[in-house]
């Protein structure tokens, strides 16, 4: 076990507001765990902060007609202060563009530049002759290769996803001034991460207790073989070159904003006024590294920035890197473009962030993609938070302060039930803690909820109701056990309901959290006095979730409208190509997956006149159970084309709307009908 641990949290981009998908993927688990480590009584520092380099600042700065500085002052402000009100408890929030962050990146620029690591290419790149500048991706635009959708950026397609370099659109403009850019040389500094293959193979492969999905993506780089990457880059914003040949070029942000981690990690040593500090947390093999990330960022953090850790050869490696898949909304991509997001700072104008800590937690996407719903949270709320939980410690404690006077029965002649019951606080701590050391926090918070069911579910069979009159020892007895519970839970819930359990225990009559070790089933004295206190959870109405999805629909139809982009019509053909198709009706008899292939269906059409095999790549959109049964349109006299040793006889149409969803384009008439 490390003697300390060292958690960080992806960098924001100082560009817009957080969202739900931000905490989903980076800031809501690694909170969860360090809360834990704290009340573990481990050394343990939460290190984050603001991104405010690259190319999505000087556009967002562009749009505005602000300065670059104006755009990263708003959002790293607005960012840490709802990062508060929201309850995750960094130690320091520092930002890139500091002094501290320019010197920490270049001094580990130049350790590897004098080592000679980089090598210097002659690149050809798009030019802005109007704006006189070489064109990073995102200033680039153009039709996609793949889609053919016309608005693709230079670095990816956001309708397709695919990965691009500016050179691969077809007809690309300047995103500055919309003209047609030349091809211009321009020299760079690149790492040749083809040299650390071996090394972040071995390094990886050792890795065994890490995610699947981390393990996989990486493996996936490494089988692929690693390439040079471009470690500079031609802009006026961000950290320059500490070079006399660099003169106008800076630091790429993927080189220079993972060492913002040990940049702020520094100036929350000075901060502490110790400034040797930071180098237990980012130099001594007795710190545990964790950083916390979306499944975007994995590469970053487990190919690249680790290969500069390992070349400088004064730093720790990453001990795990727990990356958490993508969280969707209401059933579709989450889009902060086009209006279909939940901005934090608006969720924590008309609710508690201890609610949403919760529901969020309960769904984090950990292994695979997950979706958030007004209703799901409502219903997290009202049935768990409301009803198990807050009903629990509601009766206990309003059942004490009536009939006990608000004072801590003893426990006198317990029986099996009652003993049994105090045992479960034990037994679920256990398996608690090892859900959060496995870093599986949906897990710890339904093993934490199921303690209060444990509770909940005891208090009835026991009838205290009864018993009070009958024989109010019995009665006793009930309510000293879950009472015991109540405080138990006030200490296994802090990570995840901060506020609400430091109400409890002030009604509990607890100061502060007790630590992990020392949570037990004698937490509380009897005779002890407790206070009745407010209801913890109140629910929530149907008509407060309709106006929230109705708020989120609004806005997104406001921007969609202002910003659809409809693909151009093909080249004209006349009526002869056209009639040369034969489209004829088809039912869906059967379907399943391709095991080795994430997109394709194989698909068994009956086309009246015989039933044909049709391999269609809509797996990611519809399950084959879904389909079966379904009446469709086929081009029937398609070329048969051979796909992962299939044969596929057809094609089924589909139309896809704005949000990119697939929909079949359907018939009434039999099958084999002819459609003209």
């Amino acid at each position: 076990m490390s003697k300390r641990i060292l958690v960080t949290s992806a960098l924001p981009y100082a560009n817009g507001p957080i969202h739900l998908g931000h905490l989903a993927g980076a800031y809501l688990p690694a909170d969860l765990y360090t809360r834990f480590q704290r009340l573990k009584g481990k050394d343990i520092i939460h290190i984050c902060g603001s991104d405010e380099h690259g190319v999505p600042i000087t556009i967002a700065a562009e749009k505005e007609g602000v300065t670059p500085w104006e755009i990263i002052e708003r959002y790293h402000t607005g960012n840490k202060k709802v990062f508060e009100r929201f309850g995750i408890d960094f130690d320091f929030y520092g930002r890139t563009s500091s002094e501290t962050h320019k010197k920490t990146s270049q001094e580990i620029f130049l350790k590897l530049h004098e080592q000679g690591v980089f090598t210097k290419k002659v690149q050809e790149q798009l030019y802005d002759e109007q704006a006189a500048m070489f064109l990073p991706d995102r200033y680039v635009k153009g039709t996609c290769p793949a889609c053919g959708h016309p608005e693709a950026f230079g670095d990816q397609c956001e309708k397709c996803g695919s990965s691009l370099s500016p050179t691969d659109l077809i007809d690309p403009v300047s995103a500055i001034t919309g003209n047609k850019p030349i091809i211009k040389e321009t020299e760079h500094w690149f790492i040749p991460l083809g040299d650390f293959q071996s090394r972040l193979t071995e390094w990886i492969e050792g890795k065994k207790d890490w995610k699947t999905n981390v393990i996989g993506q990486c493996k996936s780089w490494l089988d692929a073989g690693l390439g040079d990457r471009a470690v500079t880059r031609d802009l006026n914003w961000g950290v320059p070159v500490p070079l006399s040949e660099g003169e106008g070029k800076v630091l790429y942000v993927w080189f220079d904003a993972p060492i913002g981690y040990i940049s702020a990690t520094k100036e929350w040593a000075q901060e502490k006024g110790e400034p040797e500090l930071w180098k237990k947390y980012w130099q001594d093999k007795e710190t545990s590294l964790i950083h916390f990330i979306g499944k975007d960022n994995i590469v970053f953090h487990c190919i690249m920035f680790p290969a500069t850790l390992m070349q400088h050869g004064d730093y720790i490696l990453p001990e795990n890197v727990p990356a958490n898949e993508f969280l969707n909304l209401e059933g579709r991509k989450l889009s902060t473009s086009k209006g279909w997001a939940v901005w934090l700072d608006e969720y924590l104008d008309e609710f508690e962030p201890d609610l949403l800590r919760y529901a969020l937690g309960t769904i984090l996407p950990e292994s695979k993609d997950s979706d958030f719903s007004w209703k799901d949270f409502q219903a997290r709320v009202n049935s768990e938070l409301a009803d198990i939980l807050g009903n629990f410690i509601f009766r206990t404690i309003s059942f004490t302060d009536r009939f006990f006077d608000g004072t801590i029965p003893e426990l006198n002649n317990p029986s099996e039930l009652d003993l049994n019951t105090l045992n479960e606080i034990e037994a679920q701590k256990k398996k608690i803690e090892q859900s959060y050391q496995s870093f599986r926090f949906r897990e710890a918070i339904a093993e934490t909820m199921h303690l209060a069911r444990i509770g909940n579910r005891y208090f009835t069979e026991t009838e205290p109701w009864k018993t009070r009159k009958e024989n109010p020892q019995l009665c006793g007895n009930t309510l000293h056990v879950c009472l015991q519970i109540s405080a138990a839970l006030s200490s296994l819930f802090e990570p995840i309901l901060p506020n609400k359990m430091a109400q409890l225990r002030k009604q509990l009559g607890l100061n502060q959290p007790v630590q992990w070790d020392l949570i037990t089933s004698n937490l509380l004295k009897s005779g002890g006095n407790i206070l009745q206190g407010e209801i913890l959870f109140e629910k929530i109405e149907d008509e407060v979730v309709d106006n929230q999805i109705n708020k989120l629909k609004e806005r997104s139809d406001e921007l969609d409208t202002a910003t659809k982009v409809y693909q151009p019509l093909k080249k004209e053909i006349n009526f002869d190509d056209f009639a040369a198709l034969d489209i004829r009706a088809g039912k869906i008899l059967a379907a399943e997956k391709l095991k080795k292939s994430k997109k394709l269906l194989k698909i068994t059409v009956d086309l009246g006149f015989e039933t044909r095999t049709i391999l269609s790549g809509i797996a990611e959109f519809f399950s084959p159970d879904d389909i079966i049964g379904k009446s469709v349109c086929v081009v029937a006299n398609l070329a048969p084309k051979k796909m992962m040793g299939i044969e596929s006889n057809g094609m089924i149409l589909m139309g896809e709307d704005s949000s990119g969803k697939l929909h079949f384009l359907t018939t009434t008439a039999e099958p084999g009908s002819p459609i003209n």
